[in-house]
């Protein structure tokens, strides 16, 4: 009965909002055996640095958490298993001049819905060329860079952000544009965009966990509601990735103000039930709950020797 007064009224299915993903997460590292609920950055205001000058007389660049492939370290290919040994733990930067092959094996992008495959979904860098050259901005940064996503909010504060912003001013940066893939990413960004928007970098967030986002409070945030790992647009559609990055910057034009977040108007299906899937304990038996706890110890243990392997 209800259901036949939703489709009398046009109601939507109360799943086909944006997905929980703090709650969520909590509640899926709690069944796994984590006791100890993660923290989540959480701010009331943001920083503001309104534009300098024209989008078609600034710098853009890139800041993601994809990562340079590296044939050692295991399977990083499209709908590969999360790879912990693909981590990196530095800010790296890249010569956007340079065709690149950055992956995101090692972050917790939807594995079920998208495959990731096409690294336009995460890396705008080629469209952003293509409005360079169309003069829709001034000119592309001679770099662009990763940011390690990084659970520890200190170590993204006071030594990744500072990083990222001392290489932006060093490449005469006047925009950011910060591009996350997993719900961690999410945060990850939020953080090192406050950072540079403090310090007189204007930015704007291109993502999918709206929840994360504006829990931490970023100046300006574009939310697609498609799976994580394609905050840039959909897979193989140059007309969805084109339009994404169109609607970043227009919330950069066009933002009154810090923790101004605009919708896309696009939608990854017209089902929207993909939205149950993801670290949705309803919808994972015992033992798959079991295997996933052993998957991450593993993982866990694979990023910990790299991690000292670095600080050694």
């Amino acid at each position: 009965m209800e259901r036949d007064l939703d489709a009398l009224l046009g109601f939507a299915p109360d799943y086909d909002a944006p997905i929980p993903y703090m709650q969520r997460t909590r509640d899926y590292y709690r069944a796994i055996g984590y006791t100890t609920p993660y923290r989540w950055a959480h701010h009331i205001g943001a920083p503001f640095q309104p534009l300098k000058k024209p989008l078609a007389q600034s710098r853009v660049t890139i800041v993601t958490t994809a990562a340079p492939y590296r044939p050692d370290k295991g399977d990083q290919g499209p709908g590969a298993a999360y790879n912990g040994g693909a981590k990196f733990y530095q800010v790296y930067s890249g010569d956007t001049s340079q065709q690149h092959d950055l992956r995101i094996s090692h972050i917790g992008y939807d594995r079920v819905h998208t495959s990731a495959e096409d690294s336009g979904t995460w890396f705008p860098l080629p469209q952003l060329l293509r409005l360079r050259d169309a003069h829709r901005i001034g000119a592309v940064t001679q770099l662009f860079h990763g940011a390690p996503t990084n659970r520890s909010h200190r170590v993204t504060i006071e030594t990744d952000a500072p990083e990222i912003l001392r290489r932006c001013r060093e490449d005469d940066t006047d925009v950011a544009v910060l591009v996350p893939n997993c719900p961690v990413c999410h945060q990850t960004c939020s953080l090192v965009a406050r950072h540079l928007e403090a310090n007189g970098i204007a930015t704007v967030m291109m993502g999918c966990a709206k929840d994360i986002v504006e829990h931490a409070a970023v100046p300006r945030f574009l939310f697609s509601d498609f799976p994580l790992g394609n905050s840039a647009g959909k897979p193989h559609d140059a007309a969805s990735q084109a339009q994404t990055l169109e609607l970043a910057l227009r919330v950069l034009e066009s933002a009154p103000g810090p923790r101004t977040t605009m919708q896309s108007p696009l939608r990854w299906s017209e089902d929207a039930s993909w939205k149950l899937d993801f670290l949705n304990l309803d919808r994972m038996p015992p033992e798959e709950l079991a295997r996933r706890r052993r998957e991450f110890d593993e993982q866990k243990a694979a990023a910990r020797n790299i991690r000292e392997g670095v600080a050694a």
